[in-house]
């Protein structure tokens, strides 16, 4: 009797795993408003009863979908260990993550794209403190300080600002990429302007912080 429950719970785990899968690469693609349940089901190879059976309906899949997002970059972030390095290296070494996971998870920044078009209401509904908190706040607050008070930053530095900036730095490079290459005649996705930005934002992000 017990192994026949652990194989049910295995059985559901593995369903839900695979139509949050399915549902990533639907919503990636088409977006919240144009993403279809008949599809998620056949990427998943399951049922579309599961859908309703484990998500109550579309717009739940989608919150899950975020929420299991958030939680994967939350824990990308609290593998982070820069509080060994100097300040300024620490910082391009965030810059670097941040830069990096953008590029390595593009579906992370369509999600993103689509909840913010329904005014994150998703995330507004969500009661995950890993959707919420992100520990690269207090990691940079720890930097900053530690670099005040060596004389290398400057004071009167926000660390939720900063946190802001260097995901906006990367964030609209990365999501835009399609009309800033076709208004430049460039492919900013080739690999020299890939690095020539992530050195922009380097020296942006350290010319703010480093005192004159």
């Amino acid at each position: 009797m017990e192994q026949e429950t652990d194989a049910r719970l295995r059985d559901a785990e593995r369903s839900q795993s695979l139509l949050l899968d399915a549902g990533l690469a639907e919503f990636a693609e088409f977006g919240l408003a144009g993403a279809r349940i008949d599809r998620i089901a056949q990427r998943a190879g399951l049922n579309k009863r599961l859908i309703y059976y484990y998500f109550e309906d579309k717009e739940r899949l989608f919150q899950a979908v975020l929420e299991r997002a958030y939680a994967q970059i939350r824990a990308a972030e609290s593998q982070q260990a820069f509080h060994g390095l100097p300040p300024s290296e620490a910082i391009r070494r965030m810059v670097e993550f941040t830069w990096r996971y953008y590029l390595e998870h593009p579906e992370f920044l369509t999600l993103l794209n689509s909840a913010n078009l329904h005014k994150a209401r998703h995330l507004k509904a969500t009661d995950s403190v890993q959707v919420v908190n992100s520990p690269l706040v207090p990691m940079i607050a720890d930097i900053i300080e530690r670099g005040q008070k060596s004389g290398e930053f400057r004071g009167g530095v926000d660390a939720m600002q900063l946190y802001i900036s260097i995901a906006g730095l990367a964030y609209f490079y990365l999501s835009n990429n399609d009309t800033l290459s076709a208004v430049f005649g460039r492919d900013l996705m080739a690999p020299r302007p890939l690095n020539e930005r992530l050195s922009h934002m380097c020296d942006m992000v350290l010319g703010y912080l480093l005192r004159g």
